[in-house]
């Protein structure tokens, strides 16, 4: 595996369940007092977080996924923790509800709100970032997803030109142009120094992505 720039090789691997890792990711989590459990599910961009966050909350049930996508939308890259601390994290560690609109969707006029029901069990934060030094305090656990930097980009690029509608040449920009803020943005944060699980995204172990995970033992 190709590994990016500064992260350390883990292992080795295995496959475990999804049952059998969502219910070692709550008991990690805990079942905190009048408010949700919070999981971070970090790892670089194109790595396969969105796909992990997504089976780890349909195995778990009753959770809500929040995107840092959503809450960067045209604020910046990796700049928009005081905005998850605020309208995100603090409202659900008080017991309360979120039904955030973004400064950024205000003014450009994109329809709705980061909406997690009260009655959610689980909140799962995903994205490049959900888990750095800032936003600690407020996590209950923290999951790395491991990927081949090559796959990750390629991946990327495919849903960047299918979901966008960038052309190939517009793609590879824009992701550059990411890769110029990520890169040094994980260099200095160093998420997997603090994840309690690390998940291999584009492992060549054989399984079935909808019903399995591969896990650093």
């Amino acid at each position: 595996m190709e590994l990016g720039p500064g992260e350390p090789s883990f292992g080795p691997w295995s496959v475990e369940s999804a049952d059998a890792f969502a219910r070692a990711v709550a008991e990690a989590a805990g079942t905190p007092d009048g408010r949700p459990r919070v999981i971070a599910v970090d790892g670089r961009g194109g790595g396969g977080k969105t796909v992990l966050a997504g089976l780890l909350g349909r195995t778990l049930g009753n959770a809500a996924v929040v995107h840092s996508d959503d809450v960067a939308w045209n604020h910046a890259r990796f700049g928009w923790d005081d905005l998850m601390i605020d309208g995100i994290l603090k409202p659900l560690h008080a017991g309360e509800p979120v039904h955030y609109r973004l400064p950024a969707w205000e003014r450009l006029g994109r329809a709705g709100h980061i909406d997690v029901p009260a009655e959610a069990s689980t909140v799962i934060l995903e994205g490049v970032g959900v888990s750095r030094r800032s936003l600690v305090p407020y996590l209950d656990v923290a999951i790395w997803a491991q990927s081949d930097f090559a796959e990750a980009e390629r991946r990327a690029l495919l849903r960047d030109i299918a979901t966008e509608g960038r052309t190939g040449p517009e793609a590879k920009l824009n992701w550059d142009e990411w890769m110029a803020e990520e890169i040094p943005f994980l260099l200095d944060d160093r998420p997997w120094e603090r994840a309690r699980f690390i998940v291999g995204t584009t492992s060549p172990l054989p399984h079935d992505p909808e019903t399995s995970v591969v896990v650093s033992s």
